[in-house]
């Protein structure tokens, strides 16, 4: 019986970014705006991002052959597709072999209104919607000109059914952002709301962590995709480059 599932499926979120550095330094000075001179979308890499995403390439580049990723697939945004170029380069991943494809659909949670605010922004400028969000959750929650959880979930479905119908029996990566990762876990594990809202309140995703999937068939079943990996983090250890777990901002309170 044919599969549909790719052979294995790496999905990474990017690099530390230059926002999860601000983000970090906002929070630590009690300030309500995140300070950023650039759009949530053309936010870089920081400096250790860089070195996580080099570390990142270097452990694929140590991979048999037959075992690296022939499909990279990231979003848009800029830390997230320099970081799936740096992995690319590093990793031998880069030719006519390989196909480095960005994708809309994979970019980050849109925050809206709450865009660029730390939680004492939040909770001081729309008090009405922080307490709104604690009632409701995060999972359905959804800002003015901003997106639940739900939002992202709808667009990340149609992604996994291009990557079966077009990259069946290949192995893929998927480079993305934190919500991107917990979103496609949810998915490929058949998670409901509790599930997927107890890991996240378990931790940030690290960056550059590594999560993946290989493809399993079971006695008289058909081909599933079963975990493997969760937030791995060997190769950055293995390199001794620094792990960062800051969430994307806005960094609103955990209901």
């Amino acid at each position: 019986m044919q599969s549909n599932w790719p052979q294995t499926l790496w999905i990474v979120r990017h690099g530390q970014s230059a926002g999860n550095v601000a983000r970090d330094a906002a929070e630590a000075g009690g300030f309500p705006l995140i300070e950023l001179a650039w759009r949530d979308i053309d936010v870089p890499l920081s400096e250790l991002g860089i070195e996580q995403s080099i570390a990142l390439g270097d452990w694929f580049a140590r991979l048999p052959a037959q075992e690296k990723p022939e499909v990279i697939l990231c979003s848009p945004y800029v830390r997230a597709r320099a970081t799936a170029e740096l992995v690319a380069e590093h990793g031998g991943l880069s030719g006519e072999s390989i196909k480095l494809r960005v994708d809309e659909r994979l970019r980050e949670k849109e925050f809206g209104i709450l865009d660029r605010l730390t939680k004492l922004g939040i909770r001081q400028k729309h008090p009405e919607l922080n307490e709104q969000r604690l009632h409701v959750g995060k999972f359905y929650f959804r800002p003015p000109g901003g997106e639940s959880w739900c939002d992202v979930i709808l667009r990340l479905r149609s992604v996994l059914e291009m990557v079966t119908r077009e990259y069946a029996g290949r192995r893929v990566l998927v480079v993305g952002h934190q919500v991107i990762v917990n979103c496609l876990r949810y998915l490929l594990e058949h998670m409901d709301e509790q599930q997927i809202l107890d890991i996240d309140r378990q931790g940030d995703v690290p960056n550059c962590a590594i999560t993946s999937y290989r493809a399993e068939r079971r006695e008289q079943e058909d081909e599933v995709l079963q975990l493997d990996l969760v937030n791995f983090l060997a190769p950055l250890r293995e390199a001794a480059t620094p792990v960062t777990r800051a969430p994307d901002q806005p960094a609103a309170p955990k209901p």
